[in-house]
């Protein structure tokens, strides 16, 4: 499986996302992860002798698919919205509209 981003970036991304109330980045972040470790388990599955081998080949190349898509979505999202891609620090103007929101301006 390849990655573009590696599981301490997605950390970073989804708590940087949360500080500032931004789930959506977050929220794709963490669907990443969990594909992680969705294909993990099959490639578990399949190391072990089993007569559903189909099954977790079908189940891991779909998620496989899954990943990547989502791995290009996330790429263009942080690029959208302006995210340092070095620190994977939401852009100023971004976190201070969040604040804002919050106190009511």
């Amino acid at each position: 499986m390849e990655q573009r981003f590696s599981d301490q970036q997605l950390e970073r991304i989804i708590d940087e996302a949360t500080i500032y109330m931004c789930a959506c980045p977050a929220q794709v972040a963490a669907a990443i992860r969990d594909l992680r470790g969705l294909y993990r388990y099959q490639q578990d599955c399949l190391e072990a002798p089993s007569s559903e081998r189909p099954v977790h080949q079908l189940i891991a190349a779909s998620t496989n698919t899954a990943h990547a898509e989502l791995e290009e979505c996330l790429d263009r999202v942080l690029d959208l919205e302006g995210w340092d891609r070095q620190t994977l620090r939401m852009p100023e103007g971004l976190r201070r509209k969040r604040e804002e929101s919050l106190a009511g301006l």
